[in-house]
């Protein structure tokens, strides 16, 4: 079955996309659904930061995004999530997608998407948790990386695999290098991750 003949008929699922800077994962994503993977299984909805200057909003804006802040700073991360949902629902996500949101999701905006929350983690997720992953793989020397697609729960990276894929690190000696090569796995297998996710909640075998 084409990628047309999957979403043909079929309303396109809404994405809301959060990010906290400059927002590359969210180029790509938003590049996946006007002209490549994901053109005829999702749309934009809304590109959300806690950061009102995030650099990211102004660039999801000019590619047409829709877009919504509201600072954290200085928020209790329940209340301040609390209000981000109520934000995000004005959007009617089918699915939320963390591109650089550098914040620990409360239970109150896990449970008020539960399943629906995706996350790409610069790491294999059973390996190393949290912030710093790159650093991490610098720092020791690893001969590779596995970029991970998960699914949000109320752990720390804890979620379900939905997707993987290595990155060769052999002659990678800076820091900016191992990024560099880790982006553009993330880059692609984002798109891919959620574009079978949807495909699969459309057509269960």
């Amino acid at each position: 079955m084409s990628e047309r003949e999957a979403g043909a008929g079929v309303p396109k699922a809404r994405l809301a996309i959060l990010l906290s800077g400059r927002g590359s994962n969210m180029v790509a994503l938003v590049t996946a659904a006007q002209t490549g993977i994901l053109r005829e299984l999702a749309e934009v909805a809304v590109v959300f930061s806690n950061h009102p200057d995030a650099p990211g909003l102004a660039t999801a804006a000019a590619l047409a995004c829709p877009t919504a802040s509201l600072s954290s700073q200085g928020r209790q991360r329940a209340e301040f999530d609390a209000e981000v949902v109520e934000i995000l629902r004005q959007y009617q996500p089918d699915y939320v997608v963390l591109a650089g949101y550098m914040r620990i999701l409360s239970p109150t905006f896990v449970r008020a998407f539960a399943g629906r929350i995706l996350n790409i983690h610069p790491a294999d997720t059973h390996l190393h948790q949290g912030l710093h992953a790159y650093e991490w793989a610098f720092e020791n020397q690893l001969a590779e990386t596995k970029i991970t697609v998960h699914l949000v729960d109320e752990g720390l990276d804890t979620g379900p695999v939905l997707a993987q894929q290595t990155v060769d690190l052999r002659g990678a000696t800076t820091l900016a290098e191992v990024e560099r090569r880790g982006l553009l796995a993330e880059h692609q297998l984002y798109a891919k991750a959620l574009a079978e996710l949807i495909t699969k909640e459309r057509h269960p075998a």
